[in-house]
């Protein structure tokens, strides 16, 4: 389902595919489908039986968060967004209770750049949908009356499990906070069963927890423009996430103009001035809503937003190709090929 889909352009890719070899004979894989992608787990020095039983509660557990947070078809989020409309207080729901505060408080921190309320504004444009819109895009006086509403997630107060919201148009699109929040649950799961050494990639945005053997579990990011194409490697370790906003994945062009899906709070439309954001942070779910936040702050304003989420390891790519990052992230990453426009920007 494409709520859950945020153009990634991080590309798990172990050593082993990258030099066209099978995985080692200590490393467990598998591939499930869930938020609407394709979800690559591999284990190291865990045996099939057990990788196996485990797996089938991984699976479980994200089939339920799937049905659980998923915006717009039948389930408890779907209820939620029509009790918060009503603008009168209520008893949430447990399920969704959890990434709702966790979404609250880094929209906050974002300085509202990532804003899960604006679904009414995402459907506008048609993605809420799994075919991609078509034609030209929303009327511009519809957009501006909905932005005139500024629903954000502030507009919600949550006192234990009682929630309310002061505006009756918000309604809400975990989209960009849901991959990284659930990851956080199924690592958990993992380490209760005593896995100390996987990696969970959802569709691109991943974590990993100990290593892949003697060495360190090794990604790739992928170019923005280029199909297929690594930029550079990196090698993650215990306990960090990766993620990474684009633009060049879910997006429709008319009349020569691409239109993505990230969409900017602030203007009620796609986000200029960024191709990609790459980021590494420990709390997966913080990771997934900060590459939202600094694709929407583009070039001239992501390290401040960078700072006030606490990211000091980024990669921007802007529209013109250039590659803005931080000493922090310069340092982990080994470019393919040299980059010809690197600008080195330290977050304070």
């Amino acid at each position: 389902m494409p709520v859950f889909l945020k153009s990634p352009l991080l590309l798990a890719l172990f050593v082993g595919l990258l030099l066209g070899c099978q995985p080692a004979a200590k490393e467990y894989r598998t591939t499930l489908f869930s938020f609407g992608t394709l979800i690559d787990i591999s284990f190291w020095g865990v045996e099939k039986d057990k990788a196996d039983s485990v797996i089938k509660e991984v699976e479980k557990d994200l089939q339920y968060m799937h049905y659980a947070w998923h915006a717009w078809q039948p389930g408890p989020m779907g209820r939620m967004n029509m009790l918060l409309q009503t603008t009168a207080p209520f008893s949430a729901n447990p399920s969704v209770l959890g990434p709702i505060i966790k979404a609250r408080e880094l929209a906050i921190a974002s300085d509202h750049l990532f804003n899960p309320a604006i679904s009414e504004l995402i459907g506008l444009w048609g993605f809420h949908s799994d075919d991609l819109p078509k034609g030209p895009p929303p009327a511009a006086e519809k957009i501006k009356a909905l932005l005139a509403q500024k629903p954000r997630m502030d507009d919600i107060s949550i006192e234990n499990v009682r929630m309310k919201s002061r505006n009756p148009h918000v309604k809400l699109d975990l989209g960009g906070v849901a991959k990284g929040y659930g990851i956080e649950q199924i690592m958990t799961l993992l380490k209760n069963h005593g896995i100390s050494n996987a990696i969970v990639n959802t569709g691109g945005d991943l974590k990993a927890i100990g290593q892949h053997g003697k060495r360190p579990w090794r990604v790739g990011i992928r170019d923005p423009r280029k199909k297929q194409a690594v930029l550079a490697t990196l090698d993650v370790k215990d306990g960090e996430s990766v993620f990474t906003s684009g633009d060049y994945e879910r997006f429709y062009e008319y009349e020569g103009r691409r239109y993505h899906h990230i969409i900017d709070p602030r203007t009620g439309y796609p986000a200029q001035g960024t191709r990609s954001v790459t980021l590494i942070h420990p709390d997966a779910g913080t990771a997934d809503a900060a590459a939202t936040a600094l694709f929407v702050a583009g070039p001239k304003d992501w390290r401040r937003i960078a700072r006030r989420m606490g990211i000091r390891a980024v990669m921007l790519v802007d529209d013109t190709g250039a590659i803005h990052i931080t000493p922090e992230m310069q340092a982990r990453v080994n470019f393919i090929t040299p980059p010809g426009n690197l600008r080195v920007s330290k977050i304070n």
